[in-house]
Parts: C-alpha cells; structure tokens; sequence
C-alpha cells in the first residue's frame, strides 16, 4: 500500500528522471552542432593557411572532439551527467531561472587546451587548461564561462538558444585564447635540478612534464563576464 512519502518520492524521480533525459537530448543535439562548426572553421581556416600550417578536425569519441592547430590543441567534451548550479551562482540571480527554477539544471561541454606534443608523444603527464565550459539546459538555452567569453554569460542566460553560428563565435573565441597563451620556460631555478630516472625517461620518450604555465592558477574571477 503506497503512503504519500512513497507518491511524493516516486513523483519526483519521475520529474527528475524526465528532465535529466530531455537536457541530455538537448546537449548531443547541440555538440552535433558544435560539430558542423568545428568542421566549417577546420575547412574554411585551411583555404587560408599556408606553409604546411593546418587545422585538423579529430572526433575522438560522440562526446569529444579534438581539434590541433599547430602547437594547440583544444579539446571539447560533453558530459555524460546533468548538473545544478550551486547555490551561490549568479545565475540564480537572472529572471529566467527564478521564474522556473528547473531551468538551473544543465549539461555542460568543458572546453581544453594542451599542446599538440602532449598527444604527439603520449605525455600523459603534460598539463591541460580548462579555457571555457559551456552550460545547456533543458529548453536549449545557454551560458558560457571562460576565457574572454563575453556577452554569453549568465547575464543572457534564456535570451538565446544555441546554435552551430553560437558554437564558432565561441570555439573561435577560445581557439584565439590558446594561440595567444604562450609557452612560457620556467624560472631556471624550478628545473636546475633533475635526477637520471627522469633524464632517462626524457631521452627515451620525450615526456617531460609540459604546461603552458606550470604553476598558473586559472580563477574563477578570469571567467565571469561581469
């Protein structure tokens, strides 16, 4: 005999179960169309390059696609889980969400950067950084975080839905990003010192640990389109 905590369960996991699946559909809906965008910059940047210069276009898996350009690469990959805003997002704070509550939930792409060599030379040590994430929820509206992502944030969160003309202006925004985010030596005084199980494997496999900027904090205040 069901009791009203059993009706009250059984309903929410109903509501949750249909929510999550819908926002799921929306997210591989939308990285099918990040996918078109990616192939476009990949085709359309190549007609211009020169010198032997190319950007390759890698569908790694249906959730992740790798494009190299140069000595970048940047990885997008979708999660396979919905997620909510913590509490203290400021996307609480927009009319949109307010007004219906369900709308925090989302999935979300990651967009990376790594060097080109990291793969090259299977360093699996080498450092990643995340450049940008991207927020979908249910209804196909978006919002995005990172790396010079302006008038995309939360802001304009439920004004627009995303599309394959959105996912370049961002993907460009954040391929832009990493081309200009140098390679930088680290002080003389952090790799004065190494020892010969380290110098041996870097003779043999060329794995020395490589980052753009070992060390470098990426803050959450660097993101946010204020």
């Amino acid at each position: 005999m069901s009791t009203k905590i059993t009706n009250e369960i059984v309903a929410e996991l109903q509501m949750k179960a249909a929510l999550k699946a819908q926002i799921l559909k929306i997210g591989e809906e939308s990285f099918q169309l990040l996918e078109t965008a990616l192939n476009a910059i990949a085709e359309e940047y190549n007609a211009l390059l020169e010198n032997g210069v190319k950007v390759e276009l890698i569908k790694r898996s249906p959730r992740v696609f790798q494009i190299n350009a140069d000595e970048d690469t940047l990885i997008f990959s979708l999660q396979t889980n919905v997620f909510q805003f913590d509490r203290e997002h400021e996307a609480w704070q927009t009319e949109y969400v307010e007004a219906n509550p369900l709308r925090s939930y989302a999935t979300i792409v990651n967009i990376y950067n790594f060097l080109s060599d990291s793969f090259k030379y299977d360093r699996d040590e080498d450092l990643g950084y995340l450049v940008a994430r991207v927020f979908v929820n249910a209804e196909g509206s978006f919002f995005v975080e990172g790396k010079r992502q302006r008038g995309m944030g939360h802001k304009d969160f439920g004004k627009k839905v995303i599309s394959a003309q959105i996912w370049r202006k961002i993907a460009e925004t954040a391929l832009r990003y990493c081309i200009e985010f140098d390679l930088l030596a680290q002080p003389y005084d952090n790799v004065k010192i190494t020892d010969l199980a380290h110098m041996n494997l870097e003779i043999m496999s060329s794995k020395t640990k490589t980052g753009k900027r070992l060390g470098f904090q990426f803050n959450s205040d660097d993101v946010k389109d204020n």
